[in-house]
C-alpha cells in the first residue's frame, strides 16, 4: 500500500492499546499521518480544529476515525453521534475499535451510524493483521466522499 495523503485519527484512552494500534499501523505503512487523542473532548476539538488543534495544516481532516467507546470526558458513543450529526464531519468513516463484545454497545454504535464495529483481538499477531486489513480496506479500497469543509 502506498498511501501518500491518508490521515487516521485514533481516539483511544488506554496507552497500551493505543501503542499497539500505532505500532501496527506504522509497521504496515497504512497512512501518511496518524494522530492520537486520549479522550472524547480532544477528539471533537481535533475534528473541529479548535483549541490546541486549531492549525489545519498540522491537524488535517482525517480520512478515517478509529474510535474506542470507553473514553474520559465525552464517551465514544456521544463522540460518534456528534460526528454523524455534523454535516461537515458526517462523511468521515468511523470505525468503532473496542474490546466490548456487548450486544448493547454494538447496537448503540450502529444506531449512531458507525461505519464498522470491530472487537480488538487479544492475540498480537491477529491484532496486527487486523490493523493491516483495516488500513488496506478503508484507506486503499474504499472510496471516500470529498470533504465538505
Amino acid at each position: 500500500m502506498e498511501n501518500v495523503h491518508l490521515v487516521i485519527l485514533l481516539v483511544e484512552d488506554n496507552p497500551d492499546h493505543a501503542e499497539l494500534v500505532l505500532r501496527s499501523l506504522n509497521r504496515h505503512k497504512v497512512a501518511s499521518g496518524i494522530f492520537h487523542v486520549d479522550d472524547g473532548e480532544k477528539a471533537l476539538e481535533f475534528l473541529r480544529n479548535q483549541g490546541d488543534y486549531a492549525d489545519k495544516t498540522k491537524f488535517p481532516r482525517p480520512n478515517l476515525i478509529l474510535l474506542d467507546l470507553r473514553l474520559p470526558k465525552i464517551d465514544g458513543l456521544t463522540v460518534l453521534q456528534t460526528i454523524k450529526d455534523d454535516v461537515l464531519l458526517s462523511t468521515i468513516p468511523v470505525v468503532v475499535l473496542t474490546s466490548s463484545h456487548a450486544e448493547a454497545d454494538v447496537n448503540s454504535a450502529y444506531l449512531r451510524r458507525a461505519n464498522s464495529y470491530i472487537v480488538k483481538p487479544l492475540d498480537y499477531p491477529k491484532f496486527t493483521q487486523l490493523m493491516n486489513d483495516l488500513g488496506y480496506y478503508w484507506l486503499d479500497r474504499n472510496v471516500n466522499p470529498p470533504s465538505i469543509a
